[in-house]
């Protein structure tokens, strides 16, 4: 029988059109976010896109498509059937590729076919539009805007990129318009715009040239007049992002362990996108210790099982039945009893974590600890079903 938080959770994907799965790195956001949209593919009908951030090669493997790239490819209905699901809907995949994302960026907002090439032919775009801060964030984020706005799925879940600040990802939108608007940019190309200047400054641009390479201080101002030939349809996308983020059409999914660092994180993420007025739907707690052991009769368990391996009866009569001597027998209890409550320990302070965070957000749903590595389709199921 579903839980209250699977039934919630499962009402909460049928209702979006995208979902933005995120938070600290090392959580588990990728195998989540392609667990949920496994999960949601096999329930509902329509198509849905997982769009994943440098995925692990297992985990390519797992959704049956080899290489990940740039375009969308399908997961193949027999994937499904293999595990015993026949889909309702259709699972499509795709990675993230900064490269990809940017060369589609000026193809679009250049204004005309001779300003395009001369963009992407200068030898300072690969290198500048790769080393570009946060650019993997903002490519993340055009991506989904790209992809809400042509309408080819029901569902978008995005995986976004492990970030040292979660919030990066938010703000993508943001500096890029602050970009375009910034000094940084106007001393960059007021050279090469004003006669004036260009003549009056003439012998640094030779020392300058002599000491880093012919027409470096060129090429980088010539790009950036470039670059900034297409700021009309780069802030203008940036402000259709932004809305994005605020539709209600819009859920973020904050996913994070129940320790110490990544569950403040997700705390303090959640707190953010509230103050941002971004919708948080649901908080995953990724892998949990079980129920049985969170619960107070497990420590007393461990407190009885060390009297246990006090008591000589005991140990003697054990040795016998399985053929060891009595003080093998009370060292293997005595260590198992330290484990036990070792573990439990880490549970109850675990439990505590869990019933902090359970404020911060109107679903928290929990995935274990998986048994074995995820390495099919099968498996992403099998961790949906606990969130879904």
């Amino acid at each position: 029988m579903a839980t209250r938080a699977q039934t919630a959770m499962g009402e909460l994907l049928a209702a979006k059109e995208m979902v933005v799965v995120c938070g600290s790195g090392g959580t588990g956001k990728t195998t989540m976010a392609a667990a949920l949209g496994a999960r949601a593919a096999a329930r509902f009908g329509g198509r849905v896109l997982v769009l994943t951030v440098d995925p692990a090669r297992r985990l390519a493997t797992a959704l049956g498509v080899g290489a990940l790239g740039n375009t969308e490819v399908r997961v193949p209905d027999a994937a499904f059937t293999a595990a015993g699901v026949q889909p309702h809907g259709e699972m499509w995949v795709a990675m993230l590729d900064t490269k990809a994302g940017w060369d589609e960026l000026v193809r679009r907002h250049a204004p005309d076919a001779k300003l395009r090439e001369q963009v992407l032919a200068n030898p300072l775009y690969k290198n500048i539009t790769s080393r570009f801060v946060h650019s993997h964030d903002y490519i993340a984020m055009e991506r989904l805007q790209e992809l809400h706005a042509s309408g080819r799925y029901d569902l978008v879940i995005i995986d976004t990129p492990p970030s040292r600040n979660a919030l990066d990802l938010l703000d993508a939108p943001s500096r890029m318009k602050e970009f375009f608007g910034s000094r940084l940019l106007r001393w960059l190309t007021v050279p090469y715009r004003s006669r004036i200047f260009t003549v009056a400054s003439k012998p640094f641009y030779q020392v300058a040239d002599r000491i880093l390479g012919s027409r470096f201080l060129q090429d980088i101002a010539e790009f950036f007049i470039l670059f900034r030939a297409m700021e009309p349809g780069f802030v203008a996308r940036a402000k259709e992002v932004e809305r994005l983020l605020v539709d209600q059409r819009t859920t973020f999914v904050v996913v994070t362990t129940l320790e110490a660092a990544p569950a403040h994180e997700a705390g303090f993420l959640a707190d953010e996108l509230r103050r941002r007025h971004m919708p948080l739907g649901a908080l995953i707690l990724n892998r949990t210790m079980p129920a049985a052991i969170r619960q107070p009769a497990a420590n007393k368990s461990a407190g009885e099982l060390r009297t246990v391996a006090g008591s000589a009866k005991v140990r003697k009569q054990l040795g016998t039945l399985v053929g060891a001597t009595p003080d093998e027998v009370g060292d293997v209890l005595t260590e198992v009893a330290e484990r036990f409550y070792d573990t439990s320990v880490v549970a109850a302070r675990e439990a505590e974590r869990r019933r902090e965070l359970a404020k911060v957000a109107p679903i928290v749903a929990e995935a274990p600890t998986m048994r074995d590595d995820i390495h099919d389709v099968g498996g992403l199921l099998a961790l949906g079903q606990f969130l879904l």
